[in-house]
């Protein structure tokens, strides 16, 4: 039954498909596992058991090893977005910052209630140290 071979080879393009789709680096030991179960296949087309053995086997040995693989070449590229963007922007306080009552700065276009440990005149240029809610914490530049 030669055809057994042509269904490992449909199954490890289909999980080439997958992992190019979503590039994780787990699908390609399901890869590996189907095209030596193929190559397997051909030389035992009847050994139905040894095959589906042979692509859970070397499938179970590779998982683990593409993993730390990926972890190896991939690289953490963290993009600030939304709220983390803000820290360590400059603004410009709209409104007076009392250290008590707050006052307002604005970052980027857009107003944000501020609060600093000690007064702040109108005008001046802050660095925005954190961000809590609705309230950024700024201090004076030097």
């Amino acid at each position: 039954m030669e055809s057994i071979v042509w269904i490992w080879m449909a199954a490890a393009v289909i999980f080439l498909i997958i992992e190019l789709a979503t590039p994780t680096l787990i699908f390609i030991c399901f890869v590996a596992a189907a095209v030596i179960s193929g190559i397997y296949s051909f030389f035992a087309p009847e050994s139905f058991y040894w095959q589906i053995g042979i692509f859970v086997a070397v499938s179970v040995v590779l998982l683990p090893l593409t993993r730390k693989f990926a972890k190896k070449i991939s690289h953490d590229s963290p993009q600030l977005s939304n709220i983390d963007a803000l820290i360590d922007q400059v603004a410009l306080v709209t409104k007076a910052i009392d250290p008590d009552l707050g006052g307002q700065v604005r970052i980027e276009g857009e107003i944000w209630n501020a609060v600093a440990p000690e007064p702040i005149a109108e005008n001046s240029k802050v660095k925005v140290i954190s961000v809590t809610g609705t309230k950024v914490l700024v201090e004076k530049l030097s």
